[in-house]
């Protein structure tokens, strides 16, 4: 799970098991931050589609998930499509994770132990900070 600035550069990281939601692990994704400031408006895929967790993210942090509803949503919208414009951005998203397939140590997951893991991650996401564009 990743968080990504304007230039799609990444501001948090984290790693978690692939069975629970990623509205439950998306907490432990922004406290492993890479800067000391999150964006003011993330961007995440419809499964951040959650009012308790746009409630907590705007109660604890002071941030507003902007992210598309799901098809079978039974309570009103809660954004608007001001909000949702921002969305088409999402592709800066994929580019980074583009970007981690360069390495390839990530891609197959040689590392058996997430400590190991995710230090390569942090590795892999340092020389992506630190390249000249």
């Amino acid at each position: 799970m990743a968080a990504i600035d304007s230039t799609g550069l990444p501001v948090s990281i984290g790693i978690a098991s692939a069975s629970p939601h990623a509205v439950k692990v998306i907490k432990a994704a922004f406290d492993e931050g890479l800067l000391d400031e999150l964006p003011e408006r993330p961007i995440g895929g419809k499964a951040y589609d959650s009012d308790k967790l746009d409630e907590r993210l705007g109660d604890e942090r002071g941030v507003k998930l902007i992210a598309p509803h799901r098809r079978g949503r039974e309570r009103e919208a809660t954004q608007d499509g001001r909000e949702l414009r921002r969305y088409k951005r999402r592709w800066k998203v994929e580019r980074f994770f583009a970007w981690l397939h360069f390495f390839r140590r990530l891609v197959t997951r040689h590392e058996v132990k997430t400590e190991n893991f995710l230090g390569f991650l942090h590795f892999a996401c340092a020389i992506i900070l630190l390249r000249p564009f």
